[in-house]
Order: structure tokens, then sequence, then C-alpha cells
């Protein structure tokens, strides 16, 4: 059974993903591709709920987008959104979530100094936040784009740059968040 306080956490974690999800693009110096915010959100619910309340987040965000709110990057919404190139990431963020929270309960969680908790949230967010959402993304993109599985990856590889920006962003923020306030 979950406390008000865990209901209260999910929705805000939930909040802060679409906030993040709907703002503009930065564009990056020698990066083509420019760098949007939603996986920083889906990474930092899952650092800082932990595996359970941070993939409960990263729930409640798509059934908000599944049932037509505006909620995704670039104000889309709806199931259409599941279908097309992007769908895969979608559903990485899930398995993406938990594993980003898995990981940082038994790397980081206790570690008291900078640089060993940092190291630790940021190894969780690149393989929960990073890997696992690529190992969704991608074969969803190859399939909603037609293409071969690694032309699919070469296109995605292009976002990573800007993803291991969100890492250190990401480990940095649960760092000082949690040792202020322990969610």
């Amino acid at each position: 059974m979950l406390k008000t306080k865990d209901l209260v956490l999910v929705a805000l974690f939930a909040a802060i993903i679409i906030v993040l999800g709907v703002m503009p693009p930065i564009a990056l110096p020698l990066v083509p591709v420019p760098l949007t915010l939603q996986t920083l959100g889906v990474m930092l619910a899952g650092l800082m709920l932990g595996p359970w309340r941070g993939l409960m987040a990263v729930v409640l965000y798509l059934l908000l987008a599944a049932a037509g709110l505006p909620v995704l990057t670039g104000g889309r919404g709806g199931l259409g959104a599941f279908m097309g190139p992007s769908g895969g990431f979608l559903l990485g963020m899930l398995a993406g979530s938990w594993v980003v929270g898995y990981l940082a309960r038994r790397a980081a969680y206790h570690q008291k100094e900078l640089l060993h908790a940092v190291s630790g949230y940021a190894l969780s967010a690149f393989i929960g936040g990073v890997l696992v959402v690529y190992l969704f993304g991608v074969p969803g993109m190859a399939l909603a784009l037609n293409m071969s599985l690694q032309q699919a990856l070469m296109a995605a590889l292009m976002f990573l740059p800007g993803d291991i920006i969100k890492v250190l962003i990401a480990a940095w923020l649960t760092f000082r968040v949690r040792r202020i306030y322990p969610l």
C-alpha cells in the first residue's frame, strides 16, 4: 500500500518529466541533434525515488500521453506517438527508470563522499537511462522507419553526447537533493 507521501512524489516526478519534456530543445555546439530533457526527468525519477516509485512516475506520465494529453516532446500525445519512431524509446523509459532506481540503490544511496556517490548515480543513470532505453528504442525506431538495426543505432548515437550531459546533471542533482532531503 502506498503512503500519501509516495503518491505525491510519484505525481511530482511525473510532472517534472512533463515539464522537462515540453521544454524547447537545446542546440549543442558540434552535435547535429538538439538536446531534449525528457529522459533527464526519467533518470531523476529513478535516481531519487528508487525503482518502484520511479517506475510509477513514468507509468503515470505515459498514461497521460496515451490518453491524448500533449505531454510528450513537441507537444504530442495519444496512442499514435507509441507507434512512431519514438515509441520504443517511450516504452524503454519504463524499464529504464526501474533499472536506474535499482542500480542507484545498490551503488550510491549510502555513499557520503561526493565522488563515490555521483559516480554511482551517473553509472546507474547511464545504464538504465541510456543503454536500457536505447535497447528498446533502437529496434522500435528501426521497425517504425523500416531501416536496419545498424542504421537505427547510428541515428540514435547522435543523441549520445546530450544523453551523457543529462546523466551527469541527474547524478549531481540527485547527490545534492538526497543530502538535504532523502526521498
